[in-house]
């Protein structure tokens, strides 16, 4: 019997006729006998399926391979076949790429990596493929014998691979030589010419933990490559937040690039520790990082196709011209304040949540927090701990959920060390995440958060009893959704909700500030709050605002709105994009990049910006596949 299914020709879907136009229904039954034959293996159905799909995308119509998807599957392409990212969503989208990419893109050699996994009708793998220009991992699911979800992700460029394992440097120059230069003597002469006799091909705004792990993943690939922070030292935009700020996320979700955090390094890291880290990773991984340096200005000359950068550093004006800009400034923008009456009256102290020193310097006096999400209860906590009298405003509601059950329901099945136990790397996790399309994440979501909402049922009703606004998101999908429509309304519980529901901080919640007089604050219903301290913790705009300030708002309106994928739902509007927008990939402005997100973020897809700004450096023609018209300028 396996004699037979092995030898089951694919050329019937070549010859079938009208396959392009319309499901080959008696072709596909039979496709489908073959691949759940009882007596094939998980993995061989893979591969079975794998080897048809290879045949077919070879073949003279590469689009016909369409049909091997679910009429309503997925394939989620990050770099690989797209020189994008981009997720393709039914069979028609799916066509149509592959009639656009395959003649370039030349996919071939799909194989099995591991043995697949089959649970409840759905068999998995992990897969590997190689392109004209690069080897690539991927991940499939398949349901009746045809494709539900297909990830593909370029790895590796094939010429320019990194320096590692085999390939990794001697270091030591052994044999005698006159002209012989140390390591240290190397590094400080291309210190000294990088940015002035030589340019950099890449420059990247901003040196927190995101241009630094972009940064790192260039050197290995040799893109000469300059960072620019304003701070003095690399971690400075961690050590100078308020004290007692630390990591919400756990520390198997955190890893930088290439140096993971030890086995000692605590669950969640404290600011400083996170600094200290920072800076320590800048120097081992041999970084061009300009420290004190502050972006005056950037404009793209058509003309040479490079960027003009004027920055001062260390007091001293310096143009660059790199051919590639990135901004790494998170996924934050420009800090959020609200123009509210009465501002310039107020003779207490008030600045934003990033700006905000600590509590130490409140002790006893009355403060009012404007909002309700992490900094927020981060900086209301902290006002607390240090005896001050401290209102938080809450002007709508928050999606709460405990570090603990986050961990034990959300992460803990790939970034927690009973995952690391049972076999689940950092990068098989991350390529896990990855492997879900963002269309039906929440339809995975919703019944986990459902399972959270049972757990903590008595912890939601005590601070619904405090007068708390709580929620789940638009509909019910909870925390990463949140994060990744909007970037915002939401706090993992790290302590601060205990204090709300106890009433230790007080809480106004459903009304925002009127008007601000000398020492008080009005409420929209009219309740009037004695101030010596108000902290905005109002959030921030699109990444494009820094395009807008350090370029032109020309070109941040060009580019369009960072984040959000268009789902419609609160701060995150239509139409329906399937990605989030700008982010790791091409803009609408030639040689202009967005880096951020979170750690976990950061570290996945740097490696898919970098490779894109290689191949562009080797000269390697990248032809971009379905980029985004802009639909929101912020």
């Amino acid at each position: 019997m396996w004699h037979v299914i092995c030898s089951f020709p694919i050329s019937v879907f070549n010859d079938a006729p009208g396959i392009k136009d319309s499901p080959p229904t008696k072709t596909m039954e039979i496709w489908r006998t073959v691949m759940t034959e009882t007596q094939i293996t998980p993995t061989q159905r893979v591969q079975q399926w794998l080897d048809g799909f290879s045949e077919i995308l070879q073949s003279s119509d590469p689009g016909r391979a369409a049909e091997l998807f679910e009429a309503n599957g997925f394939w989620r392409d990050l770099v690989a076949m797209t020189w994008n990212i981009k997720t393709l969503e039914g069979r028609d989208h799916i066509r149509d790429m592959l009639e656009q990419t395959s003649e370039h893109v030349r996919p071939s050699n799909w194989k099995v990596a591991e043995d697949a996994t089959e649970q409840d009708g759905v068999t998995e793998a992990w897969i590997t493929f190689e392109t004209r220009d690069a080897l690539g991992k991927g991940h499939i699911r398949l349901r009746d014998g045809t494709a539900w979800t297909l990830l593909t992700t370029m790895q590796e460029l094939k010429e320019f691979p990194e320096k590692k394992n085999f390939l990794r440097p001697k270091g030591a120059q052994h044999g005698a030589t006159k002209s012989r230069k140390t390591w240290l003597e190397a590094k400080q002469d291309e210190e000294q010419e990088l940015g002035y006799s030589r340019q950099p091909y890449c420059v990247i705004i901003g040196g927190g933990q995101g241009g630094i792990g972009l940064a790192a993943r260039l050197r290995q690939l040799d893109v000469p490559t300059i960072v620019i922070e304003r701070n003095p030292n690399p971690g400075d935009s961690w050590r100078n937040r308020y004290k007692s700020l630390c990591l919400h996320d756990p520390v198997w979700y955190d890893h930088m690039p290439y140096l993971p955090f030890p086995d000692h390094w605590p669950v969640f890291a404290p600011k400083d520790k996170i600094g200290d880290w920072l800076e320590m990773y800048t120097k081992i991984m041999e970084l061009n990082y300009w420290s004190s340096t502050e972006c005056t200005g950037a404009r793209y000359d058509e003309a040479s196709q490079e960027w003009v950068v004027e920055v001062v550093r260390d007091g001293e004006q310096v143009t660059l011209r790199p051919k590639q800009l990135v901004l790494a400034t998170g996924m934050s923008g420009i800090p959020n304040i609200p123009d509210i009456p009465g501002m310039d009256s107020f003779e207490g102290e008030q600045h934003h949540s990033s700006k905000h020193p600590g509590g130490a310097a409140y002790k006893g006096m009355k403060c009012v927090v404007l909002g309700g999400n992490n900094s927020a209860h981060d900086i209301c906590a902290a006002l607390w701990e240090n005896d001050a009298d401290v209102t938080m405003v809450q002007r709508s509601s928050t999606h709460i959920i405990k570090s603990d059950t986050l961990m034990e329901l959300v992460l803990g099945p790939l970034y927690s060390e009973e995952a690391v136990q049972n076999g689940m790397t950092t990068e098989k996790a991350d390529l896990t995440f990855a492997s879900v399309p963002f269309k039906i994440m929440p339809d995975m979501h919703i019944p986990v958060y459902e399972q959270v909402a049972e757990q903590d049922a008595d912890f939601y009703s005590r601070l619904e009893r405090a007068g708390f606004l709580l929620d789940f998101g638009d509909d019910g999908s909870g925390l990463f959704m949140k994060y990744l429509r909007r970037g915002s309304g939401y706090y993992i519980d790290v302590g601060a909700s205990e204090l709300v529901a106890q009433g230790e901080i007080k809480l106004k919640s459903g009304v925002g500030i009127e008007r601000i007089t000398p020492r008080s604050v009005t409420l929209t219903d009219g309740t009037e709050l004695p101030a010596d301290l108000i902290v905005y913790a109002t959030g921030f705009g699109s990444m494009n605002g820094w395009a807008a300030r350090i370029i032109s708002q020309e070109v941040a309106d060009k580019v369009g709105k960072c984040w959000g994928m268009g789902s419609d739902t609160t701060k995150d509007p239509g139409p329906w994009e399937g990605e989030l927008r700008n982010m790791w990939k091409p803009t609408q402005q030639e040689a202009l990049w967005f880096h951020g997100g979170n750690l976990h973020q950061s570290r996945h897809y740097s490696l898919y910006l970098a490779l894109q700004l290689k191949a562009r450096k080797e000269g390697i023609d990248t032809p971009v596949y379905g980029m985004e018209n802009v639909h929101h300028l912020s």
